[in-house]
């Protein structure tokens, strides 16, 4: 179930730290593109391939602790246990 942002809300401090920490995974990919372009040895693609899965993890886990803390919510709309879980499944596939 895919949502439109809201333009009327203001970023948060963990929303910026969130951008940040994809922008850095996005560069993390672009330089696996090139490594692979370049015919780099397996080993250090794979060192590099776990780094941006790590760091993706990391991106999934501060956007859930958001969910579960309630601010990507609709507004007045408490969050059950039922939706934790949910949102937990959709980071764990």
């Amino acid at each position: 179930m895919t949502t439109t942002p809201s333009a009327s809300l203001p970023l948060t401090d963990t929303d910026e730290k969130v951008l940040k920490r994809l922008r850095r995974i996005e560069g993390q990919v672009r330089g696996l593109q090139r490594m692979i372009e370049e015919a780099r040895d397996c080993h250090d693609i794979l060192i590099q391939l776990s780094g941006v899965r790590s760091a993706l993890d990391a991106a999934g886990e501060q956007i859930l602790e958001q969910y579960a803390s309630g601010c990507r919510a609709h507004p007045g709309e408490e969050i059950t246990p039922q939706d934790v879980v949910r949102a937990v499944k959709l980071l764990r596939r």
